[in-house]
């Protein structure tokens, strides 16, 4: 019975008390309804809302909130620094070179994609200052209980997000971005690994993770970074982190109801097959390779545009991609922890398994 207790405890960290969860397993999703799940299982949901207009994002957290109650979930925005203030998709796709533009034409042509029936985001919004702040205006009417952002948002963002009863957190990949959150008045860190899917950064998850708690000083701090596994709950606890935030496993859950396709592909996947690219966004990210990351990896193969261009550039195709489901070019972000995500799930059962490993890892150290 105190061994239980013992691991229990270890297990229930100071965030958990903070922020009122069970576990301190966070989860990162598109899916309103993954979010919804983790809150529900005793984790901690964070809805990505980065690819929606911002009356959707009102709708959206308005009906998380109807699934979890009272329980606290987060909602994530991403807005790199450097960019464009303004939302203006002709001058940004006039500023398209003449060769990339025959590299996508080229693509569409050898795979046979046929045009989009409609508009996504990824063809009809450029991400810029003008966007972000829309967004921040959709986010703040919420009742979301955390704001999640890439580092580099301003203070008065997060002065703003705080007056409106959130809590504040940001994710890094680097030792260096500890002083523009320590500025920005953070609540929260995520120490993402290079080990991450999607937009990630050179650093290592176990040799990032301590260097970030260290230099955090009272800022609690989130591993992250291909973790889909419960002795990395462990490992991380050991590294001075309060808890994990997870992004891939939720990907092949029953709640979040991706293709079959790209579930087929996530099935199959090693941490081996997933590659860093910037052909996705212009900015490094980590992908399950498919052909799309081997063409634009391809000799000949102009290098892909950075941020917002490269979205600007692939947008009614990638569009049309994924709408008409053209299996070769079809890929999803995910992490090196893709090798645990072998089989449909429920995110019930995933935040079970990983603490019941959790556990045991537990007993094996002692």
């Amino acid at each position: 019975m105190e061994s239980s207790e013992n691991e229990k405890s270890t297990l229930h960290t100071q965030i958990c008390d903070q922020l009122g969860i069970q576990y301190p397993i966070f989860g990162f999703s598109h899916s309103m309804e993954v979010t919804a799940a983790i809150t529900n299982a005793g984790g901690f949901g964070v809805y990505g809302a980065t690819r929606d207009m911002p009356d959707a994002i009102v709708e959206r957290l308005a009906h998380i909130r109807s699934m979890v109650g009272d329980r606290p979930f987060g909602v994530d925005l991403l807005l790199p620094l450097g960019l464009s203030n303004k939302n203006d998709w002709a001058e940004a796709e006039a500023q398209l070179p003449e060769g990339h533009k025959a590299f996508v034409k080229y693509l569409k042509e050898k795979y046979q994609v046929p045009d989009p029936t409609g508009k996504s985001f990824f063809s009809s919004v450029v991400r810029s200052n003008e966007f972000f702040e829309a967004q921040v205006e959709a986010v703040l009417k919420s009742d979301a209980n955390m704001f999640a952002s890439a580092i580099g948002t301003s203070r008065d963002i997060i002065e703003r997000a705080k007056s409106a009863g959130m809590t504040t957190l940001s994710l890094i990949g680097s030792p260096k971005h500890i002083k523009y959150a320590k500025a920005a008045g953070i609540d929260m860190l995520v120490a993402q690994g290079y080990d991450a899917g999607g937009h990630t950064g050179p650093i290592g998850t176990m040799s990032l993770v301590p260097q970030i708690v260290d230099a955090a000083g009272d800022i609690p701090v989130l591993a992250a970074g291909g973790i889909a596994d419960g002795r990395q709950l462990v490992a991380s606890l050991a590294m001075g982190a309060q808890g994990v935030w997870l992004g891939t496993v939720w990907l092949i859950t029953e709640e979040h109801r991706l293709s079959n396709i790209l579930l087929n592909k996530i099935f199959k996947a090693g941490s081996a097959d997933t590659i860093i690219s910037r052909s996705h966004s212009g900015k490094t990210a980590r992908l399950i390779r498919t052909a799309w990351s081997d063409e634009w990896e391809a000799e000949g193969a102009p290098e892909p545009l950075k941020m917002p261009y490269q979205h600007v550039l692939i947008g009614d195709l990638l569009t049309g991609i994924m709408e008409h489901e053209v299996e070769p070019l079809m890929y999803e972000a995910a992490g090196q922890g893709v090798v645990w995500c072998n089989e449909i799930s429920t995110v019930q059962k995933v935040i079970d398994r990983l603490i019941n490993e959790a556990r045991g890892a537990l007993k094996n150290l002692r």
